[in-house]
């Protein structure tokens, strides 16, 4: 099939060309189709969350195992309702901070919701994005609308439109491209069938941030395993994500200790005849006088390198290095979310410089 790409533009005289898109997206989505769109996380790969076989087709787009379940994408909290079977007072006080935003809950579901999106569990994840496309989307779409990352599964998420179509060109109706997201990692998960509430993966909405909150919440303790056979209860759990082509190795330990490492490695790599690419900061890039190096942003705010993170995995793809190095960063706040992305890119190979 042919994929169509679908700019949406800033400036007030292409408002109406904006509407006829997003309208176009939408009755895409009513009829079974799929389409990827902006969120303020990554772009999502769209599809009627209640059609069942609509879901399937996401699955299939993706080459995602039928256990991994998809998130429901809603705009209000009336839509909640319809497809949970019950909203504990802690998660209403989580939605009335952070939603729209970067965070995702799961509740029991409603027998409305088929076993096609939730990977055949008994719960839901559920997300109200603030991106003004995407929920433009959602609604022109018919208000539930499933939507994972939209690239081929193992892959980085994609953060632009052409990280989109690099992967399902062909696949999907159309791309809805409204330019790079902000955020650049996948949404906080939030688990609300438990007590204390936990966390599935971290992101954006920090546990900080949750505790302030609604008191202790805990953290998935088998979050970064590799080889866990139980099925995932959220996106990403059990399966190896975001990998680049390239084998990729985190290497931890004091900053100084670490360069010094990476840039041994790398010269000595180099003389062998491979391409090595590394992912610095800031603070670091002048450290590494061989390899490709990438500057990932600054440790001062480690937002920066969670929005070039996915980015810079498919930069390495299209350089056709050989071996990726990458500094560890903070696993504190927004840090958390940028460590569990990079362990499991790299299939959790970590190096520790003592």
């Amino acid at each position: 099939m042919e994929t169509k790409i679908r700019k949406l533009r800033k400036s007030e005289e292409y408002q109406e060309e904006n509407r006829k898109t997003l309208q176009e997206a939408g009755d895409i989505l009513k009829r079974g189709g799929l389409v990827a769109f902006p969120t303020e996380t990554v772009y999502g790969l769209g599809a009627d969350a209640l059609n069942e076989e609509a879901a399937k087709k996401i699955y299939a787009a993706k080459g995602r195992p039928s256990d991994n379940p998809l998130i429901v994408h809603i705009t209000n909290m009336a839509a909640l309702g319809k497809i949970v079977s019950q909203i504990p007072d802690a998660a209403k006080k989580v939605a009335e901070a952070y939603w729209p935003g970067p965070l995702t809950m799961i509740f029991e579901k409603t027998k409305i919701v088929p076993y096609g999106t939730t990977g055949g569990l008994e719960t839901v994840a559920v997300r109200m994005p603030s991106h003004p496309a995407a929920r433009a989307v959602i609604d022109a779409g018919g208000g539930y609308i499933a939507a994972p990352s939209a690239n081929t599964s193992g892959r980085p998420s994609p953060t632009r439109a052409e990280h989109v179509a690099e992967d399902l060109d062909g696949r999907i109706e159309m791309i809805v491209d409204g330019g790079p997201v902000e955020i650049g990692v996948e949404s906080t998960i939030l688990d609300m069938t438990v007590t204390p509430p936990m966390i599935l993966r971290p992101g954006a909405v920090t546990r900080e941030m949750l505790e302030e909150l609604i008191g202790k919440v805990a953290v998935d303790q088998t979050l970064l395993k590799a080889d866990s056979r139980t099925a995932p209860k959220a996106p990403g759990m059990k399966y190896r994500h975001y990998a680049p082509k390239a084998n990729l190795v985190v290497v931890e330990g004091e900053v100084e200790k670490v360069t010094a490492w990476i840039r041994e490695t790398a010269a000595t790599k180099q003389q062998e005849g491979k391409r090595v690419g590394i992912i610095a900061t800031e603070e670091t890039k002048e450290s590494y006088p061989d390899g490709d190096v990438k500057v990932a942003g600054t440790r001062a705010d480690e937002a920066t390198i969670a929005s070039s993170l996915y980015g810079i995995l498919r930069e390495f793809d299209v350089d056709g290095v050989d071996e990726i190095y990458s500094e560890a960063f903070a696993s504190g706040g927004i840090g958390a979310a940028v460590m569990n992305r990079l362990l499991k890119a790299a299939g959790h190979q970590v190096i520790r410089i003592t």
